[in-house]
């Protein structure tokens, strides 16, 4: 197949498309950032933005799937500035949607891992990415062309995934760069709450097969009667991932792991909030979480990661 992957150019985006061509499938990559320079053989480029029906229209004329990724992402960014989000999550996936429709083309929708938070304490995120999977499943029900099967993983981390301020440019703070790079540089640790929160979290690799898989999948059967939930087999505690990392930082650097500072929670954050993934719906699409890599290994992957890309430029705020 001809693969057209939103977002192809972000963190998750970059490692489906690699699984997408270690299958032996074509890729048109379809991007708001100009990222041509980094493309591989059997890979193109789409310069576009979902929220661009047009644009989004004429990039699935020519694909004969889709896996869409593109989202404005975050939890306290988005309460505090909802409209980009519905902009990009709502009427972006309908644009995907309605120009796969057309063209009657396979879809994976990237739904939302944290579903849980979406009677828990709803953000904008969770919101926006909840109402695109709603506007999935009229699609499949009711429009000629429609199917879509809907994909959540839970928290994706690995190699690659962007860095938040003050150790990076990214406005989005995600939980296995913040705490690596803290640890690495010889910082405590900070954990929002008493870190007993489940805050399940996934290799990307691993997100990235399932991805590729169910649109395979969804190709030949049509879209999964469920959401596909991607996530480890054991729940982990966020206390847990940052002992983890504390650990492999300290092995890594050869200095005492540093300690755990627990802070106040911050908007869209709810105590004892649970956001894990039902595995025994991989088992839709032919896949199990027991093969998936171990939070152990994932994490020793990442700090080392970090620890030969990232710690040797960085360069401390004076």
């Amino acid at each position: 197949m001809k693969v057209l992957v939103s977002g192809g150019a972000g963190f998750i985006g970059s490692w489906t498309r690699r699984e997408l061509l270690k299958r032996g499938h074509q890729v048109i990559v379809f991007d708001h950032q100009d990222r041509r320079h980094q493309l591989a053989d059997g890979e193109e480029f789409f310069l576009g933005d979902v929220r661009d029906a047009t644009a989004v229209t004429e990039a699935a004329a020519h694909a004969d799937g889709i896996i869409h990724l593109a989202a404005v992402l975050g939890t306290q960014e988005t309460i505090s500035n909802p409209r980009p989000s519905a902009e990009t999550n709502i009427l972006g996936s309908l644009n995907v949607f309605e120009g796969a429709a057309q063209y009657q083309l396979p879809v994976v929708y990237a739904g939302v891992g944290n579903f849980w938070m979406r009677d828990h304490g709803t953000g904008s995120y969770t919101i926006s990415k909840s109402a695109a999977e709603d506007f999935a499943r009229m699609f499949n029900a009711y429009r000629q062309g429609g199917r879509i099967t809907i994909v959540r993983p839970v928290n994706a981390y690995g190699p690659g995934q962007s860095v938040a301020a003050p150790y990076g440019t990214s406005k989005v703070r995600k939980i296995l760069p913040a705490l690596t790079c803290r640890a690495l540089t010889g910082t405590d640790i900070e954990v929002y709450g008493d870190g007993t929160q489940v805050s399940d979290c996934v290799y990307v690799e691993d997100v990235a097969r399932a991805f590729v898989t169910a649109l395979e999948y969804t190709a030949a059967n049509g879209p999964t009667e469920k959401p596909v939930e991607v996530g480890p087999a054991e729940s982990c505690t966020v206390n847990d991932i940052a002992s983890l990392v504390a650990k492999e930082a300290a092995q890594v650097t050869g200095r005492e792991p540093v300690g755990v500072v627990h802070l106040p929670m911050r908007p869209g954050e709810v105590p004892n909030a649970v956001v894990k993934a039902d595995v025994s719906t991989l088992q839709q699409i032919g896949m199990s979480a027991a093969d998936f890599v171990s939070l152990e290994e994932g994490v020793r992957r990442t700090v080392d990661y970090y620890a030969t890309q990232w710690l040797p430029g960085f360069i401390p705020a004076a």
